[in-house]
């Protein structure tokens, strides 16, 4: 996010050379403050995606500025496209399917373009805590990747237990999704952070890693770090390697440095 972003020095210390970085774009975050974060990215060497939260963007006009902006101002050539987390929208736009339905992003040559994705399903989109609109939407977006050149990507919501994750990416891969996924793995911070933020993120079942270690006073105070679910997917990829699974996007809720430090002393 542009606040965290703004609280480092120098990413080279901390980041190898065409990175993919992602920026965050809250609501309530100003446009201004995600294009000179992009452009100061974009400056030091790094591949930057920008989110386009659907329903915080007003309309076709501002969809056009903002892409236009990026682009022009900023050098950004990749987006991640999603809903957003707001219950109303701004302006006409539901969900990363209206976003790609415009052709805007083509037009300004914005050629890979991700979108999001939810191993353990996502209360917003199926109240009942089923999976069939979100299923229904990663299959609208496979078509579309077939009927374009967009270089796509799912990227995933962060969960805490491999077999999950697993069994959804086979589950995609018997419904017929071939996009590449890049799953979501919460950095390394402290017990609580993670479980308050995970609590906003709406997080799963596997939510229960977290919950089951917190009533545990002497692992209470221990920092949370994603060796197991890592290890398990790395496990599981050695026997399968057709599982769909093609890299990580860290979250660092523990902070972009913590973040850094650890995929180095793991690396």
């Amino acid at each position: 996010m542009p606040r965290t972003a703004s609280k480092i020095e120098n990413f080279k210390e901390l980041l190898p050379q065409n990175t993919r970085v992602y920026v965050a774009h809250i609501e309530g975050t100003p446009i201004n403050e995600m294009i000179d974060t992009a452009k100061r990215l974009t400056d030091e060497g790094y591949n930057v995606m920008p989110h386009f939260p659907a329903r915080i963007i007003e309309s076709k006009e501002v969809l056009v500025n903002w892409i236009d902006r990026y682009k022009n101002e900023a050098g950004v050539k990749d987006a991640l496209l999603l809903a957003g987390g707001v219950n109303q929208p701004y302006g006409e736009f539901h969900s990363s399917m209206d976003l790609l339905d415009t052709g805007e992003f083509d037009k300004a040559g914005f050629k890979n373009l991700h979108v999001a994705g939810h191993p353990e399903g996502n209360m917003d989109i199926d109240t009942d805590g089923k999976t069939k609109n979100v299923d229904s939407a990663i299959s609208w977006k496979q078509e579309f990747s077939q009927k374009t050149d967009a270089n796509m990507a799912i990227t995933t919501q962060f969960c805490f237990e491999a077999g999950p994750v697993i069994d959804w990416a086979n589950r995609m891969a018997s419904n017929g999704i071939d996009i590449p996924i890049h799953i979501g793995i919460a950095g390394p911070a402290k017990l609580q952070t993670v479980l308050r933020f995970s609590i906003q993120c709406g997080i799963g079942p596997s939510m229960r890693i977290l919950t089951k270690r917190a009533k545990d006073i002497t692992k209470l105070l221990l920092p949370y770090k994603p060796t197991e679910i890592l290890e398990g997917l790395a496990e599981y990829k050695l026997k399968d390697p057709d599982l769909n699974i093609e890299q990580v996007h860290f979250f660092p809720i523990g902070g972009i440095k913590q973040t850094t430090d650890w995929v180095k002393e793991v690396s």
